[in-house]
């Protein structure tokens, strides 16, 4: 019946009229289409009780707190540039970069508070500047270079860097001078981040072919597997100042990679405590941004963290 009435109506089109063009359909902006929006919200925990306290929330998304070295503010990411916020909330400050910009989340303080290293274009190359901003100084000619450990002493940067597709664990003097890979199991190596002693590195590895938290010396020597639990997928480990906990975030071990925008864990792990295994702190809905760098305060009683909420 179908193909009858279709040839009907093809012989009843006049031959004079021509086809007409049909009009393309409006492209639909990005922004306009139905994903859902999250309002971001910058989060101190204090480690002995638990409680949580919000410090600063925005509908635009923001990532990846750094507590400065004199506790006195907190340092994230949004859009590509930096802001400073108080720890006891307040206006944004943004962070004058100069010609430098498109910085992602992995920025953080040197041990004495005078210097930060960011992570900004091309290409996410690894910069230097002072703490009160200025003019950036690269440090990483090869890219792209995720910086996330400054050495107790000052004077190392470990970062991770692809090179020929392949993820590994690097260190440089902060003065500049060639790269030194540390890593070399096949597979992502990220997230190093130094013990306050100066003894470790602590990372994530899937070299397992799980993503778990492991230790190495600050020449690469004696890597060690830290983390277990097979339910979990382990990131981004960060020593407290003095030494007594590690704080990471866990993904479901279903998860490949660290995406934003999922149920998530905050584990604490005991150093120094043999045989010692992590607990969950609480559930977030995070992920990706919201503990990729250290974000411990000065006297290691708290910790700040990014959540994210879904907005009606």
């Amino acid at each position: 019946m179908l193909p009858r009435l279709l040839a009907s109506l093809c012989v009843a089109l006049p031959l004079h009229v021509a086809a007409q063009p049909l009009t393309p359909p409006t492209p639909v902006p990005p922004a306009a289409r139905s994903a859902p929006a999250y309002e971001s919200r910058l989060e101190i925990v204090d480690v002995a009780t638990g409680t949580r306290r919000v410090v600063h929330r925005g509908p635009i998304r923001f990532e990846a707190p750094n507590w400065s070295r004199d506790g006195r503010h907190l340092l994230i990411n949004q859009q590509g540039a930096l802001y400073r916020v108080p720890v006891e909330g307040g206006a944004l400050e943004k962070l004058d970069l100069g010609a430098v910009e498109g910085c992602n989340n992995d920025h953080g303080y040197s041990p004495d508070g005078r210097l930060l290293a960011i992570s900004c274009r091309p290409s996410s190359s690894v910069y230097v500047v002072a703490a009160a901003g200025g003019t950036p100084r690269l440090l990483t000619p090869q890219t792209p270079s995720y910086w996330h450990g400054w050495s107790p002493d000052g004077r190392t940067l470990a970062y991770v860097g692809n090179r020929n597709g392949d993820f590994d664990i690097y260190t440089m003097p902060v003065d500049g001078g060639p790269e030194t890979r540390l890593t070399t199991a096949p597979g992502l190596d990220d997230g190093p981040d130094y013990a306050p002693d100066g003894q470790w590195i602590y990372f994530n590895s899937v070299r397992t072919g799980a993503m778990r938290i492991w230790r190495m010396r600050p020449d690469g020597s004696d890597q060690q597997q830290v983390t277990v639990d097979p339910q979990y997928g382990d990131w981004f480990p960060h020593p407290s100042p003095d030494g007594r906990w590690l704080v990471f975030v866990s993904f479901d071990a279903t998860i490949e990679g660290h995406p934003a925008h999922k149920d998530v864990v905050l584990r604490l792990l005991p150093l120094g405590v043999p045989q010692a295994t992590p607990r969950v702190l609480f559930p977030v809905f995070g992920g990706q941004g919201t503990l990729n760098v250290p974000s411990w305060s000065p006297d290691s009683t708290r910790f700040a963290f990014v959540s994210y909420a879904p907005v009606p």
